[in-house]
């Protein structure tokens, strides 16, 4: 059976913004932006992970709306933590790179979800 491209991307993405929220942490004991991002980051491949045992099209359409709209939150925290620069990290930029191709991917599966119902 052949990957899923979404599903792994947003595994990685989720492993990534894990490891980057720890580190904020550790290093600049900052916990509000990092939680938002924990938060949001982990939930667009959970909600993913839902879309895969959706009982119906409704539901699966609705799951990758939930996720692509914590994908859009992820963007925005990972923007004000680098605009801001309470953390400066090639992994930041990385992050945000990754997020923005996570949303175009979701954005072209929701179409073609939308479009085939």
């Amino acid at each position: 059976m052949a990957e899923n491209v979404i599903v792994v991307k947003s595994y990685n993405f989720a492993i990534n913004v894990v490891k980057f929220c720890f580190e904020m942490q550790g290093k600049i004991k900052e916990y509000v932006l990092s939680r938002q991002l924990l938060k949001s980051g982990t939930s667009i491949g959970a909600n993913i992970e839902e879309a895969q045992g959706a009982i119906s099209k409704a539901e699966f359409i609705s799951k990758i709306q939930i996720s692509l709209k914590e994908a859009k939150e992820t963007k925005y925290w990972i923007r004000l933590i680098i605009d801001t620069g309470i953390f400066n990290s090639e992994k930041a930029d990385e992050l945000l790179k990754d997020s923005s191709e996570i949303i175009v991917l979701l954005t072209s599966i929701l179409k073609t979800a939308k479009s085939n119902s």
